[in-house]
């Protein structure tokens, strides 16, 4: 059985910046990190905000109330090329009730291990496929 389709598109717009888009909604991703994120941050921003989602569900499956909830991220990247992630680290900061520090672990836990779909994407097994068109002028 095929999983769902997921279809965005990337537009170079000049210098290092891009438009992405999907469904209507865009953003930027700039390699000067100038007008919108580096690739590497909307990486980590993805992982972070796909684990507080499992969060707040997991929670709220509890009938737990969250307040407010705040994930800090620290990335630590390789100092040669392809320059990846070597070490990420979120810290998630919870206000609310209903909710002990236990639960929060075990949230984060079944996050990690089972619900978060970017989280699971970074794995080395994905399959990557890259395909080329060209439009040559002149």
């Amino acid at each position: 059985m095929a999983g769902s389709t997921v279809v965005a598109s990337l537009e170079w717009k000049h210098g290092l910046r891009f438009k992405a888009s999907a469904e209507g909604r865009e953003l930027v991703l700039d390699g000067e990190r100038r007008a919108g994120f580096s690739p590497t941050e909307a990486l980590s921003l993805a992982l972070a905000g796909c684990m507080a989602i499992d969060v707040v569900v997991i929670l709220k499956k509890r009938r737990a109330t969250i307040d407010a909830l705040r994930v800090r991220i620290e990335g630590t990247r390789a100092e040669t090329e392809p320059r990846r992630f070597t070490r990420l680290r979120l810290g998630f900061e919870l206000a609310g009730s209903g909710f002990t520090a236990a639960h929060v672990e075990r949230a984060l836990e079944l996050s990690r291990e089972k619900y978060c779909s970017v989280w699971h994407s970074l794995r080395q097994d994905i399959e990557l496929e890259t395909t080329f068109l060209s439009e040559v002028a002149g």
